[in-house]
């Protein structure tokens, strides 16, 4: 399964969970075969790490940086995505209001409570 933009990854540094990113940018890099990968890093404050990886590094195969061994382990969620339905446009919608439908000001509703 590749990684790409948006994907969410665990970064594992010196064989142990380290922190989560967003892949923001997959950009190419000069020297060829490899790829400029801007990182949104999950923190508090929020940071932006910018690394030069391989597909094969990107997509979850072990390297190292300075000696200490580094992995990125791209994250799916649990969680089904709801299904999208086709947004309508201003000529699809109905133009008919339904009987009894009724439109209430919002400082009106209030003042029922």
């Amino acid at each position: 399964m590749a990684t790409t933009l948006n994907d969410l990854v665990l970064v594992h540094i010196d064989n142990k969970p380290g922190f989560y990113a967003r892949i923001e940018a997959i950009t190419p890099d000069p020297k060829p075969g490899w790829w400029q990968v801007k990182l949104l890093v999950l923190t508090q404050p929020l940071q932006v790490f910018s690394w030069i990886l391989d597909e094969s590094q990107i997509n979850g195969a072990p390297f190292s940086m300075g000696g200490t061994p580094v992995l990125l382990e791209k994250l799916v969620s649990p969680v089904a995505p709801p299904e999208r339905t086709p947004a309508l446009t201003s000529l699809e919608r109905p133009k008919e209001k339904k009987a009894g439908a009724k439109v209430v000001h919002l400082p009106e509703r209030n003042k029922d409570r």
